[in-house]
């Protein structure tokens, strides 16, 4: 079990820290909202009504012994600045930041956030995807070129095994894992026969990723 902190319940620290605490770790609610502080009461291990912007409070909190703690206040590039540059001077060993813009993600890795995710606009990236084509189910970026996709099967890829559709050699994607209703086959081998309904987890460049949607039976 860890031990976690949210600082900022707002959708998406509400988000963050509900479900880190139904996956049976302790978290830590801050907010200085009272309406915010009295909606996570019974929800979380423990909730604080504070303004963490303010050093002494930060603090008082004891905030150096927990495993991570979450800056979700992405609206506030000074307050989130501000609060993430006070956590690192209080020896917390691992911040991750919430950033709602480039230049607000680059000022927060300047000042020393382990790590900067951006929930809109990787949420914005997902939704396109997903009316481009409706067979991704989810979207991760790995970098501007490479992603890790699932991908419900179809067309050409339905009745062949992982040898005979050489996805590798003719695509340059790597299958690293398929499921099949509850069972997931996380080490597929090339014996292993794509069914109607699996969902499959890719990874390739952006392009082969396109030209691998795009299969419908035979190139």
């Amino acid at each position: 079990m860890k031990q976690f902190a949210v600082i900022g319940l707002g959708r998406f620290g509400a988000s963050v820290a509900t479900t880190l605490c139904g996956l049976g770790h302790q978290v830590l609610g801050i907010d200085e909202s009272e309406a915010r502080i009295q909606a996570m009461v019974d929800r979380l291990t423990h909730v604080v009504q504070a303004d963490a912007t303010d050093e002494d409070a930060l603090r008082s909190l004891g905030l150096r012994n927990f495993d991570a703690v979450i800056v979700a206040i992405g609206h506030d590039l000074e307050a989130s600045t501000l609060i993430t540059l006070m956590l690192k001077d209080m020896g917390v060993r691992e911040v991750v930041a919430k950033a709602s813009s480039d230049l607000h993600g680059k000022v927060l890795e300047k000042i020393g956030a382990d790590r900067v995710v951006y929930p809109e606009r990787d949420m914005g990236v997902k939704l396109a995807h997903s009316l481009l084509s409706p067979r991704i189910l989810d979207y991760i970026e790995l970098d501007p070129n490479y992603s890790i996709v699932e991908m419900a099967a179809s067309g050409e890829l339905v009745g062949k095994s992982l040898r005979e559709l050489n996805l590798r050699a003719r695509l340059g994607i790597n299958v690293l894992a398929f499921r099949r209703g509850e069972a997931v086959n996380v080490s597929p081998g090339g014996d292993d026969v794509v069914q109607e309904g699996d969902v499959l987890v890719v990874l390739g460049s952006n392009d082969a990723i396109g030209r691998l949607e795009r299969l419908r039976g035979g190139e």
